[in-house]
């Protein structure tokens, strides 16, 4: 299974960034999974006027990312909390892919406030169901990021540490179960 995470912060010294690199780090030790991480810094697009239909309509500074985003079974959204509502540059690179149909979304907000995004990861479930996704129920909201974190990702408070695997667990299960129900469908129709 095919999981990125979206990093969805354009800013050089994003706290959220901190989260994204542990559940990376995370996911990448379960063997069955293919863990990659999008950095929306490294991908700042003007806005929307074609949708990415596919790797060989893009331009090619752009087939990489779109490759993956096509290729990717589930995803983690992890977003900073900006005027009560997600990342305005997440929600710009989303719009330039199709709707991602039958896919499992993680909600990830983080914030060093004391709510850790939870009106960000509100507004998320809107997106999630506008995108034609599946979200995850289990939400991961990291109050006080900062001391949680370290900038490489490492995990300060270990007590949060248990957060972090009902996250993974939850998304893990609701993903593979999609992803099962997918695969024998098409099966299935063959």
């Amino acid at each position: 299974m095919r999981i990125e995470i979206i990093s969805g912060s354009p800013r050089t010294s994003s706290l959220t960034k901190r989260v994204a690199k542990h559940l990376t780090n995370q996911l990448s030790a379960f063997a069955e999974l293919s863990v990659g991480m999008i950095d929306i810094k490294e991908y700042q697009w003007g806005a929307v006027e074609n949708v990415c239909q596919g790797t060989g309509t893009t331009p090619s500074d752009r087939s990489e990312v779109v490759k993956r985003v096509f290729e990717a079974d589930a995803f983690v959204l992890v977003t900073p909390e900006y005027n009560g509502s997600y990342s305005p540059a997440l929600k710009n690179f989303l719009d330039h892919f199709p709707k991602q149909t039958e896919k499992v979304f993680g909600i990830v907000t983080a914030s060093p406030g004391a709510f850790g995004g939870m009106r960000a990861a509100l507004q998320l479930q809107t997106l999630i169901y506008g995108l034609m996704g599946i979200g995850s129920p289990q939400m991961l909201i990291v109050p006080g990021v900062d001391s949680k974190f370290r900038e490489d990702g490492t995990l300060i408070d270990e007590n949060f540490g248990e957060s972090v695997n009902v996250f993974i667990e939850r998304f893990l299960w609701l993903s593979r179960a999609v992803l099962f129900s997918r695969t024998a469908v098409v099966k299935k129709c063959a």
